[in-house]
């Protein structure tokens, strides 16, 4: 008999942000313009491979991430004064590539701003093509996750 999960609908995610919107971050229509979505789903990225330690490993051997497609989805307008936590989290991994999913959350708001995700592929930056990810990588990935769970 199985019992009920304890674990919630939502995924949960291992890297998380806050960071104050900017007063510069608005566009003329008084909400922040989309671009700075992308932009935060960078920060959250950036600090995901940090954590797994693969930008450091890919300056010593030339192997590191490459952003191969992003999207995003807006869901509520965000504007001055705010702060926003963006979260990160990474499934689907493949030979050579994962997908990361980002989440945007207004505190102003008390909600989802904007989700997305990126299809991050692993590249040899001397070869100038793609390559397997690193079993480092991959275990590291796996330990984050799981210790998210």
């Amino acid at each position: 008999m199985n019992e009920p999960s304890a674990k919630s609908a939502t995924p949960s995610f291992p890297v998380r942000l806050e960071i104050p919107v900017a007063w510069g971050e608005m566009d003329a229509m008084g909400h922040v313009n989309n671009i700075v979505y992308l932009r935060w789903f960078e920060c959250a990225r950036i600090a995901y491979f940090e954590r797994i330690g693969w930008l450091e490993g890919g300056r010593v051997n030339g192997i590191g991430p490459i952003l191969h497609s992003t999207q995003a989805r807006f869901r509520a307008p965000v504007k001055w004064p705010d702060t926003i936590t963006v979260s990160a989290r990474v499934a689907d991994l493949g030979e050579d590539r994962f997908t990361m999913f980002y989440e945007v959350q207004s505190h102003a708001l008390g909600r989802v701003a904007a989700d997305g995700s990126g299809l991050v592929v692993s590249f040899d930056y001397r070869r100038e093509s793609k390559v397997a990810l690193p079993a480092e990588v991959r275990r590291m990935i796996a330990a984050l996750e799981a210790a998210s769970e």
